[in-house]
């Protein structure tokens, strides 16, 4: 994770953003519009009446490069954007290839790439060219865009917990837009520390959020507020199979934890793949749970799932009766 992050902010040797050419790499839209904007940004900082040229490959024909490049009686400064430049036509490589070669004075070429073995060609022409590089990895996996949160947090100067931080992936969901945007939102209107209940307030209504929400509840043995969080969730229109998946990961994590060995948070997020906040959070969640209650737990997940994939006549009874199980559960400790 911290190498994905090093290389989402990575600036090889040359960081500056006005250099000869800028290679953005990757297929993640957010990152390499803003890779454009930093350049554009540095640009007209440097000079206001900066002229930029934004291109797709069928508007970059062969020639073009060479006439939007060449030498201005007014000296002007240019940003020249060549979007997914993998798709370029044969010829018109060759004329960026060349260009590399030789860039021109106040002139900053942005190439963005997607990084593949499409064009790869020109990919490796820039790098051996010396181009300042930016890396715009796609986030597939949850703990990456947890991580970019967390940088976008801490970009903006403003205080997040690592719980709050959960909260907004879970309630989001993987559009990396959404997450900035939310940030954005939260460190505008908010003052102090973001926590999980600052999140909630602000996306409660998210289907995702909803759903890890009755499985806290239940988990943690509060019945009471499972079922309303439950009721709450169905009333907006939360589709029960993503309750069910909820449940299960709350109760597989209880079992994942209460089996491992001992050892601090970063150690066992490592053995269980889990991030060290959520190890803080389960281990509390924990505390009355039997492996006995576990079992319970996991045959009635796997129950209500059945009921609300087809199985059974009535889904939400199949959902509260899995949530009053399970919380039951949470509490055999107590029983014993």
């Amino acid at each position: 994770m911290r190498a994905m992050l090093v290389a989402m902010a990575r600036k090889t040797a040359n960081d500056d953003p006005l250099a000869p050419v800028t290679l953005a790499v990757g297929q993640e839209d957010l990152l390499l519009d803003r890779a454009v904007q930093e350049v554009v940004a540095a640009a007209k900082a440097a000079d206001a009446d900066t002229d930029v040229r934004d291109l797709t490959p069928d508007q970059l024909q062969p020639g073009t490069l060479a006439e939007l490049t060449s030498p201005s009686l007014f000296a002007e400064r240019k940003v020249v954007v060549v979007r997914n430049a993998q798709d370029l036509s044969a010829d018109t490589v060759k004329d960026v290839k060349a260009y590399l070669g030789a860039p021109a004075e106040e002139i900053t070429l942005v190439l963005l790439h997607a990084g593949g073995a499409k064009g790869k060609g020109l990919l490796d022409a820039a790098r051996k060219a010396g181009a300042r590089e930016v890396a715009c990895p796609k986030m597939t996996k949850p703990a990456d865009r947890l991580a970019f949160v967390r940088t976008e947090f801490r970009t903006a100067g403003r205080s997040a917990t690592p719980e709050a931080g959960q909260a907004l992936v879970d309630s989001i969901g993987s559009d990396l837009r959404e997450l900035a945007s939310a940030v954005s939102q939260l460190t505008a209107d908010v003052e102090g520390t973001i926590d999980e209940a600052v999140v909630g307030r602000y996306y409660t209504g998210r289907a995702e959020a909803s759903s890890f929400t009755v499985a806290d509840r239940a988990v943690e043995g509060r019945t009471a507020e499972a079922l309303e969080a439950l009721r709450w969730s169905l009333a907006t229109g939360v589709a029960p199979v993503l309750i069910t998946s909820a449940l299960a990961q709350g109760v597989r994590a209880i079992g994942k934890l209460s089996s491992a060995r001992g050892g601090r948070p970063a150690d066992l997020a490592r053995e269980l793949g889990m991030p060290p906040w959520k190890i803080d959070r389960v281990r509390q969640q924990m505390r009355g749970w039997t492996p006995d209650g576990v079992s319970v737990a996991l045959r009635a997940v796997a129950e209500a799932d059945a009921g609300v994939k087809g199985g059974g006549d009535d889904p939400e009874y199949a959902l509260e009766k899995a949530v009053v199980t399970i919380a039951r559960a949470a509490r055999s400790r107590g029983r014993a």
